[in-house]
């Protein structure tokens, strides 16, 4: 199974902009990836094939299947699911949840909040913490 990624948050909070972000540092670039909302899922290929998925449309969890999900969960590939709230049950239970907001300012800040389920998750999670924690060591 691949790294599944659920979003979930407003209108606005960020999601398809934190898409963005993850196909940048997955080698694809970042102004070929819109909101797939119409399409439920658009494809990349990338570092590792990512697919970037959008519920918002679906009325039942029984339409991922007719849109390709289980084709999606192939190893290697990294599933970014938009409005993965509507469908939680659908998802595997092994993936990342992020939680997006706005803060509130004009600046456009954003709040993430960060949750790993299961194994790959969970390790994938935590080589970002340890990256993230290299990476700022120096400004201490």
């Amino acid at each position: 199974m691949g790294l599944v990624i659920g979003l979930a948050g407003p209108l606005g909070a960020g999601k398809t902009e934190w898409v963005k972000g993850l196909a940048e540092g997955l080698g694809i670039e970042p102004d070929l990836v819109t909101s797939p909302t119409f399409v439920i899922a658009s494809e990349y290929a990338g570092r590792r094939e990512l697919v970037h998925a959008d519920l918002y449309r679906l009325d039942h969890a029984g339409e991922l299947d007719a849109a390709g999900f289980p084709d999606w969960l192939a190893p290697g590939h990294v599933v970014a699911v938009e409005w993965a709230d509507r469908f939680p049950d659908a998802l595997p239970a092994d993936r990342i949840e992020l939680r997006l907001a706005r803060a509130g300012g004009a600046d456009g800040e954003r709040w993430v909040d960060v949750d790993a389920a299961g194994p790959i998750a969970d390790c994938v999670v935590r080589r970002f913490e340890r990256a993230w924690q290299a990476e700022e060591a120096p400004c201490r």
